[in-house]
């Protein structure tokens, strides 16, 4: 029987057997380091001349990147270790001999990792974020089987548009016109109108072309839905909900948030109280008509354009001088550090000069924003950038939200809907609403977003037959694992990213 790298704090000073992959390894003439993983964790193995000998030390010279291997050796604790801990070998056990690697410790192509996504799983960054993934799905399970909420499934063939007929998937159903679903929001309403609350959690679809950070085609859906809630309430839930799951992955992927250099203080942010604006405030704030605790939103996009351009004059200084030591002469292990260094600083200067291309333009769009709007990602990145915590903007114009919404009492040109907004420019990560609950009105919605009637007779029997006030939302994983994560795009998000443009591995 093997042990596994997430236990090791139960083996300390003790042998063991651990069986994985060569994720990495460095050679000297009486050591080689290894760099191993087994799918719980990574450790160093020290593999010493004198303590395996010279045949199996030959062998360990002969491995390859990804080569698969069972060694035994001693755990030792070592806090300047990943993970904290090394494991001192003396037996090594070579289980297959991998091929050359496609994907080596160098720079590569967003486009080629992804054509390689069945092994960039394996890297460290791939396995951090799947592994905090795992936690928010166990925390979202926690919290609604927590708040007494029964998990019931909706179907993926509907034969109705939710969302909007011009991104369905159109599939044939036995002869018979099947769409995959873009949400399980309406069978949810009347799953709640015999549980009362009840949440789906499942896969859905999009066909948008858009190929950005934001967008995929398939992605999963957490979608709870509550009888007698307004949509105060549904709010209160959704800031319960997002706390927990926050709370849950600061306290147990605390390494691979640290793997990934992801700034933890936003996430502990997420514990004080939401802050909730209406659509209509929310407007004048975006276009710097009204501040936030004494913060401009146009005000703080140009501190952040300053903040940019200082970063690439400073970081470009810094890269000349230790490319010049480099030069001068220095030991492999400093040269080592200061060419990583490198790497890093160019990396930062990029993003940088990202900002320094789309901020003007971020300003110019708030500035010229118009009432009646949908806010585009870059709205949503400066309105959020004046709070400290995600956002909720309430009461939408009616024009802009799906048919379900239920129209403020007084003025039918807005909608009980809601959005929570994830700071740093991670824009939408919940979007929901009361439902409404008129059969008149729901009538005259389906009929002006040009929707067959007679494909949603079977909702408004949820109207006819014992209606209550009911709200709920949607939030896609997805949003919430790239927020968590720190990540920059969706396709990180998930193990298999189905796209515009890309449909495999």
């Amino acid at each position: 029987m093997h042990q596994y790298i997430d236990q090791l704090e139960n083996y300390v000073d003790k042998d063991i057997t651990l069986k994985g992959w060569v994720s990495n390894m460095r050679t000297s003439k009486t050591n080689i380091f290894i760099v191993f993983r087994d799918g719980t964790g990574f450790v160093q193995a020290v593999v010493s001349l004198d303590q395996v000998g010279q045949e199996q030390f030959e062998l360990a010279k002969r491995l390859t990147q990804e080569s698969s291997i069972a060694i035994r050796g001693k755990i030792i604790r070592d806090e300047r270790q990943m993970g904290g801990y090394e494991i001192q070998v003396h037996n090594l056990q070579l289980i297959q001999l991998s091929e050359e690697y496609p994907i080596s410790n160098k720079e590569h192509g967003v486009r080629f990792l992804a054509d390689q996504r069945h092994l960039w799983l394996r890297s460290r960054r791939q396995w951090a974020i799947m592994r905090i993934r795992n936690e928010i799905i166990m925390g979202i399970h926690e919290f609604f089987q927590g708040e007494g909420f029964v998990q019931m499934d909706s179907p993926l063939f509907t034969g109705n548009a939710a969302e909007g007929s011009t991104t369905l998937f159109e599939t044939d159903f036995f002869g018979e016109k099947a769409y995959l679903a873009q949400t399980g929001q309406l069978y949810g309403e009347a799953m709640a109108m015999a549980q009362g609350k009840i949440y789906t959690f499942g896969p859905t679809f999009r066909a948008e072309k858009s190929d950005t950070p934001r967008h995929l085609a398939e992605f999963w859906m957490i979608e709870p839905e509550m009888a007698f809630f307004d949509n105060d309430d549904n709010m209160d839930l959704i800031e319960r909900f997002v706390k927990h799951v926050i709370a849950r992955i600061v306290h147990r992927c605390k390494t691979q948030l640290e793997l990934l250099g992801r700034d933890i203080t936003g996430l502990e942010n997420v514990q004080q109280a939401f802050p909730r604006v209406s659509y209509t405030e929310a407007v004048k704030i975006l276009r710097g008509e009204k501040d936030v605790n004494g913060r401009n939103a146009i005000a703080v996009q140009e501190e952040d354009l300053a903040v940019a351009n200082a970063l690439i004059t400073a970081h470009k200084e810094d890269i000349a001088q230790r490319e010049s030591a480099i030069k001068a002469g220095m030991k492999k292990g400093e040269r080592r550090y200061n060419e990583s260094k490198i790497l890093q600083l160019r990396k930062e200067i990029a993003h940088a000069e990202e900002q320094c291309r789309n901020i003007p333009k971020w300003i110019q769009s708030a500035k010229n924003f118009k009432d009646g709007e949908d806010f585009g990602a870059s709205d949503e990145t400066v309105l959020t950038r004046v709070f400290d915590a995600p956002v909720m903007v309430y009461n939408w114009p009616s024009a802009i939200k799906a048919f379900y919404m239920k129209e403020v009492e007084g003025d039918p040109n807005f909608v009980k809907g809601v959005d929570l907004l994830a700071p740093d420019g991670y824009g939408e990560i919940v979007g929901g609403s009361e439902r409404e609950t008129d059969i008149d009105v729901l009538q005259r919605k389906i009929k002006e977003h040009h929707l067959p009637m007679e494909d949603f007779d079977w909702y408004l029997d949820l109207r006819r037959y014992g209606s209550v006030p009911h709200a709920g939302f949607g939030l896609g994983l997805e949003r919430l694992v790239r927020w968590a994560c720190g990540i920059n795009h969706l396709r990180e998000t998930i193990p298999f990213p189905r796209r515009y443009g890309r449909l495999y591995p």
